[in-house]
C-alpha cells in the first residue's frame, strides 16, 4: 500500500507557456518487467493499461499534421511491451521521425523479445537506458537483485551492434537516478565516472550521461512519506531553485500522451493528473495539433522545481552548468 501523496498545485513557481511542440513523447502502457523504487509512473508486470491502434492512429495523425515534430520519445513502464511497439516505431521511421527507446535494458532478456536489439538497430532507434549507477550494490538495491549483471549483458549486446560506439552511428544514452532524496550530483563529472568503471571494468562503452532528479510523485513520493522526508526533499528542490534553467525545461517543447491519449505539459504531469484542458474538458491527441498548443499556458505545480533545481533536469538530462564538488553514483 501506497501512502497518500499531498496535493502539490499550490505553488508561487514562475509562470511559463509552451513554445512549438518538437518532441512527442508517448506513453506506451504501464506494464513493466520491473518495480523499481524510484519510478514515477508506479509502473510494474502487473499493470494492464496499454495505448490501442486507435490511439497510436490519431499519434500519427497528429504528426502528420504538426511539421515542427521530429521526435517521437517512447517510454512506459516498459514500451516495449505493448503489443504495437514495433508496428509504430516502423511507422514513425517512414515518417522522417528520430525514434527514442526509454529502455530498462533488462527487456531485451524477456521471453518473446530476443529479437528486440537487433529490431531497434535495424531501424536506427536511439536508445535511453537506465543504469542508476555502476555498482552492483547500488543498482540492484534500487531496481531489483541481478538488474545490474543483466543490465550489463544486454549493454554489451547493444555496443556489439554498434550501439555506444563512436563510428556506429546509434546512440545509447545511459540514465542516472540518485538513490534516495537528494539532487543528482554534476553530470559531466559523473558521466567521466560512469565511462572509466564501465569501460575499465566491463568493457562497455555508451554515448552521453543523462543525469536526472526524482520527483516526489507516485512511488517515490510515497517513500518520501513513510520515511518522514516528503517535506524536507520538497524543500531541498525550492532552495536548489535556478532561475536560469526556466528557458530549457522540457515542457516548453515537449508534449506528453498517456495510454489513452490525454496530453500533458509533461510525463509528471501526466502521473499526476494536470491535463492540458480547454477550461474544465481536458484534451485529447485526436483534436489538437502542434499549431493549436503552441504559446498555452504549461500547468506548473510544486514538483516543477525538481527541473529547475541545481543544474537542472530534463528528459535530455542536465539543463545547466555543473557546480558541485564530484561524488560517485553511490552519493
Amino acid at each position: 500500500m501506497h501512502a497518500t501523496l499531498p496535493l502539490l498545485t499550490e505553488t508561487d513557481f514562475p509562470a511559463l507557456r509552451r513554445r512549438g511542440v518538437e518532441t512527442l513523447q508517448l506513453n506506451l502502457g504501464y506494464r513493466c518487467n520491473q518495480s523499481c523504487l524510484h519510478c514515477h509512473v508506479n509502473a510494474g508486470p502487473k499493470r494492464s493499461e496499454e495505448m490501442s491502434t486507435e490511439t497510436i492512429a490519431a499519434v500519427l495523425d497528429f504528426v502528420a499534421a504538426s511539421p515542427s515534430v521530429s521526435c517521437l520519445d517512447l517510454t512506459g513502464g516498459a514500451p516495449e511491451l505493448n503489443p504495437h511497439f514495433r508496428s509504430l516505431v516502423v511507422a514513425a521511421r517512414a515518417r522522417g521521425l528520430r525514434v527514442i527507446d526509454r529502455c530498462n535494458l533488462t527487456i531485451l532478456e524477456e521471453p518473446g523479445q530476443e529479437d528486440l536489439a537487433d529490431f531497434l538497430a535495424a531501424h536506427r532507434v536511439e536508445i535511453v537506458a537506465s543504469l542508476p549507477c555502476y555498482l552492483e550494490e547500488n543498482v540492484d538495491r534500487q531496481r531489483g537483485s541481478g538488474v545490474f549483471a543483466a543490465s550489463l549483458r544486454a549493454l554489451r549486446r547493444l555496443n556489439r551492434l554498434g550501439y555506444g560506439r563512436a563510428d556506429g552511428g546509434l546512440p545509447l544514452n545511459l540514465v542516472y537516478n540518485p538513490q534516495g532524496p537528494s539532487l543528482p550530483p554534476p553530470q559531466a563529472r559523473l558521466e567521466a565516472d560512469y565511462k572509466r568503471h564501465l569501460g575499465e571494468n566491463h568493457d562497455i562503452v555508451f554515448s552521453q550521461l543523462f543525469s536526472l532528479a526524482n520527483m516526489p510523485i507516485q512511488r517515490f513520493g510515497s517513500m518520501l512519506i513513510s520515511k518522514g522526508q516528503f517535506n524536507a526533499y520538497l524543500q531541498t528542490l525550492r532552495d536548489a531553485h535556478q532561475a536560469g534553467n526556466l528557458d530549457g525545461v522540457m515542457c516548453r517543447s515537449l508534449l506528453s500522451v498517456d495510454w489513452q491519449g490525454w496530453l500533458y505539459d509533461c510525463d509528471f504531469n501526466q502521473q499526476l493528473g494536470l491535463a492540458i484542458a480547454d477550461g474544465s474538458r481536458r484534451l485529447h491527441i485526436s483534436e489538437a495539433t502542434a499549431a493549436t498548443l503552441e504559446q498555452r499556458t504549461i500547468r506548473v505545480a510544486e514538483h516543477c522545481y525538481g527541473c529547475t533545481a541545481g543544474q537542472g533536469s530534463s528528459c535530455g538530462g542536465a539543463l545547466g552548468a555543473d557546480t558541485a564538488a564530484a561524488p560517485t553514483c553511490g552519493s
